[in-house]
């Protein structure tokens, strides 16, 4: 063994990222942990290519997973997992023009305020803002921002009186690549209220240490 062999065994954890629907997954395990099936249905794959990705996944020691009769639960094999997966969508788009165009126009974000954690924390602490979590009911269950208020985005247009009038929805989701938040802040806006997106989401909570409420 030499140092060859160290990097090459390094570089088949970075190989085992190189693919965008295992980052997907990696995304969705970061919510909290999921069969397989559930894993197979939220990424738009064929249950066999899922159960594939993970598998390499595994391998790599990036995810973990455990047996419940005859399902197989899988999760993050750390935060740190979810440190490395918002770390390189960090680098990607501050060095790939090409990932910071795409990500213009994916989420386009033009005319939507941004809030940084800090401003949310204190926001959320003089109760001029109320913090929104718009992911499915089951990953807000897994885990949320302490004093998140759980509405998922396919219910928000029907439950728009459960907000508070007087304070501005601070929303968020899975994390800063989640289209569900942009599209929560743009509901909300056209209905009249006053609205901003959390600049991060779960994957980046996590990342940064902080905890989360169940």
């Amino acid at each position: 063994m030499d140092k060859a062999d160290l990097y090459e065994a390094i570089a088949r954890t970075g190989g085992a990222l190189a693919h965008g629907k295992r980052l997907e997954i990696l995304e969705l395990l970061a919510q909290g942990e999921r069969p397989v099936q559930d894993l197979a249905t939220a990424a738009d794959l064929k249950l066999t290519t899922a159960s594939a990705h993970l598998q390499t996944l595994r391998r790599a020691g990036l995810v973990s997973v455990r047996g419940e009769g005859t399902r197989s639960y899988y999760r993050l094999a750390g935060d740190d997992v979810a440190s490395l997966l918002s770390l390189l969508g960090t680098v990607a788009e501050a060095r790939s023009a090409n990932v910071a165009a795409v990500r213009r126009s994916y989420l386009d974000h033009d005319g939507i305020r941004l809030v940084g954690r800090r401003e949310l924390l204190a926001a959320a602490a003089d109760g001029s803002a109320l913090v929104l979590d718009v992911r499915p009911e089951a990953e807000y269950a897994a885990g949320h921002i302490p004093g998140a208020v759980s509405i998922p985005l396919r219910e928000l247009a029907d439950r728009l009186a459960e907000l508070p009038a007087e304070v501005e929805v601070v929303a968020y989701c899975r994390g800063r690549h989640c289209v569900l938040s942009y599209d929560a802040v743009r509901l909300l806006t056209a209905r009249g209220r006053r609205a901003a997106l959390l600049d991060e989401g779960i994957v980046e909570w996590r990342s940064a240490g902080l905890p989360l409420a169940l």
